[in-house]
């Protein structure tokens, strides 16, 4: 056993295809970002009064997943940074990614972790909210600077919390007399400030553009461009390539995942001692990221998501120890009740739930065929379509969530 974890190990360090791995990663930053030259134009334009010591308009990036919004941000904020470096002005950016665990679902724990960023101490809990935005704004105002706070999926914060947190968080200039502060909300949700109060939207949207989805050749650019730093000289070839951002032009035009796809291949060619990336372990990257894919909905989706789901599935273990294949709203909703009370959680009414599980069912989690019940009017046939190979995975992450 020793020899061959030996000979496994001897083959992982001398036979990689991989010049610089991270060059595929989400944290990687380019030195030029393809077909993104206009909107970070934009961006620079917005944010260049800070060069002059002043604070800039609030700022709002739309667009799916894997559009390039935050790396565009980033890639404006890093230039800025040096250029304020030159010109010996305070000025600091601090991010938070808002879809986190535990970071951004309430109002203390944002804070409590900006404040963490920022140097400052405080306990992860115990104290008063007034008195942790009390020691945010004396941190934030104990010297003369200018701070753009960027909050990644921001959208994801506002579904765990009221929209008035970001009303009050872009009210704090009227507190500070030393500091400044903007606001860079980030999110993959395009109608997000439609859906909040307009007072706070009044205050929040000052500035806001969309960035589009890139097309199947937009991507390949990208590709090519990453692979002459990621992969050593001739490994992936142009139709594997072509491939790769053919699979995530259908994924409404998402670069990280057209990234991702080509790590994985790569990484799954590498193991089985393969010396080039062919189009099939683009195939089987696509499977294996299928199936982490339906692992992350489940983990990122809000409480009451989890409760619906979760009732599906002990309902469909149920009917498969009393030999029965079919269930409908009704009972779905009944068990949802019961598990709300288990968990302590609000009982939500009967048209929301049909809502989510409208919402479950676009996702793919569930198969919900609507059925005519005669006089008794119409309700939803629900059939559970996780795979079998992740059932087990997927409710030890909804019983964990839970507190089950």
């Amino acid at each position: 056993m020793t020899v061959e974890l030996g000979n496994i190990f001897n083959s992982a360090i001398n036979n990689s295809l991989f010049k610089n791995k991270s060059v595929l990663q989400v944290r990687y930053t380019p030195e030029s970002i393809p077909h993104r030259d206009k909107q970070i134009k934009s961006i620079a334009s917005i944010l260049a009064s800070i060069l002059r010591g002043e604070r800039p308009s609030n700022l709002f990036v739309y667009g799916k997943t894997g559009t390039g919004k935050t790396l565009s941000v980033q890639y404006v904020q890093n230039e800025i940074i040096k250029k304020t470096k030159e010109l010996k002005k305070n000025v600091r950016f601090e991010y938070l990614n808002c879809k986190l665990k535990k970071v951004a679902d309430t109002e203390y724990r944002v804070l409590a972790t900006l404040i963490r960023q920022m140097g400052g101490e405080i306990p992860s809990t115990g104290l008063p909210t007034d008195m942790v935005w009390a020691k945010f704004i004396e941190l934030v105002d104990s010297k003369k600077q200018l701070i753009i706070f960027i909050f990644d999926e921001v959208d994801q914060m506002i579904k765990k919390m009221e929209d008035t947190f970001l009303y009050s968080f872009t009210r704090l200039n009227q507190e500070l007399s030393n500091a400044q502060i903007s606001l860079i909300g980030i999110s993959n949700e395009v109608t997000f400030l439609e859906n909040i109060d307009p007072r706070v939207r009044s205050s929040l949207g000052e500035e806001e553009f969309i960035f589009h989805p890139y097309n199947a050749i937009q991507l390949q650019d990208i590709l090519k461009e990453r692979c002459k730093g990621a992969f050593k000289e001739n490994v992936v070839s142009n139709g594997v390539i072509a491939k790769c951002a053919a699979y995530a032009a259908r994924e409404h035009g998402d670069a990280r995942r057209a990234l991702d796809l080509l790590r994985i291949a790569g990484e799954l060619s590498e193991r089985e001692g393969e010396k080039i990336v062919s189009e099939k372990y683009i195939d089987l990257a696509n499977s294996k990221m299928e199936r982490d894919k339906i692992l992350d909905i489940v983990e990122g989706e809000p409480k009451q998501f989890q409760l619906v789901l979760y009732s599906i599935i002990q309902l469909t273990n149920k009917m498969k120890n009393e030999k029965l294949d079919k269930f409908y709203t009704g009972d779905v909703y009944n068990y949802y009740q019961e598990v709300c009370n288990q968990t302590k959680n609000e009982i939500l009414t009967q048209r929301r739930i049909s809502d989510i599980l409208a919402e479950i069912d676009m996702l793919g989690l569930i198969n919900a065929k609507i059925v005519s019940k005669g006089r008794h009017g119409r309700t939803r046939e629900i059939k559970l379509s996780i795979p079998s190979n992740l059932f087990n995975k997927v409710e030890n992450i909804l019983i964990n969530s839970l507190n089950l």
